[in-house]
């Protein structure tokens, strides 16, 4: 993440807890099930943001570990948390390696939702194994889908984003480049055991208000990249959007797709 700052998501915290859409129902049974958390369990969130899904897991593990690099993602997440009086989780800022220079234990489980794209994954994958208890496993959590077609309403509002952002897609310091080796890809070659689940498609209802504040908590979508023209950019969409739907609500059909690595000893195998 380094390559992007440290202020990849500066202002957007406010957003990213308020209009970020929250993982289903489906996920958090899948990940209970699938390695057996009863409470007694050690979980890490890495890239944890303001931790919504983190907190989802406060029941089903003894001690939960947030991290992230952005400060205030952090300060938001304690403020959630304090709201739900959790007491298990501990939130930590900074990366992975500082993480680990600081602490030493093991975790059953660590999630990644949404944020693998902005690490090193090589070098995150190979510090993770050594992390992660026998029989436990890293998730890869995410719901981009690259051939994915957008609706109406996705369409005429990139088109306005483009208009007042740019074409270039900006994040941090520099410009935001999708990896070009997939995920899945980078789990196969490292030490962990690939598998993949897709959980059922779920639906999200969004209102203008909800599409304008996820858009805000977005990297390339910061308030701060619109200096004065804020107004001018939120009529415009606003407009837009009405003209497609006069009460202002649209639906998305979204897909989850869990890219497992399992860490077993006997079957590990060395990074290719």
């Amino acid at each position: 993440m380094n390559q992007y700052g440290k202020e990849l998501f500066k202002g957007a915290a406010q957003y990213y807890s308020k209009y970020r859409p929250m993982y289903p129902p489906s996920l958090i049974r899948y990940l209970i099930r699938k390695f057996s958390l009863n409470g007694e369990q050690q979980l890490l969130d890495l890239g944890c943001g303001t931790g919504q899904l983190t907190l989802r897991f406060s029941d089903w593990c003894r001690k939960i570990v947030g991290i992230d690099l952005e400060r205030e993602m952090l300060e938001e997440a304690k403020r959630l948390q304090n709201e739900m009086r959790v007491n298990n989780i501990h939130w930590y800022e900074g990366n992975l390696e500082k993480y680990k220079s600081e602490f030493n234990e093991k975790f059953n489980l660590v999630i990644i939702a949404k944020a693998f794209h902005w690490m090193d994954r090589v070098s995150v994958l190979d510090e993770l194994y050594e992390l992660v208890t026998d029989n436990g496993g890293v998730a890869i959590i995410d719901h981009y889908e690259s051939n994915k077609k957008p609706t109406r309403w996705q369409e005429q509002f990139n088109q306005v984003i483009e208009k007042w952002y740019g074409k270039e897609r900006r994040a941090g310091k520099t410009i935001y480049s999708h990896p070009s080796i997939s995920h899945e890809e980078r789990l196969a070659n490292s030490k962990f055991k690939l598998e993949i689940e897709d959980l059922p498609p779920f639906e999200i209802t969004w209102t203008i208000d909800a599409i304008l504040g996820n858009h805000y908590s977005t990297s390339f979508g910061l308030k701060r990249f619109l200096k004065d023209h804020v107004e001018g950019f939120e009529n415009e969409v606003k407009e837009t959007l009405l003209a497609i739907n006069k009460e202002g609500v649209f639906k998305e059909s979204l897909n989850i797709s869990i890219k497992l690595g399992i860490k077993n000893e006997g079957l590990s195998r060395p990074l290719q």
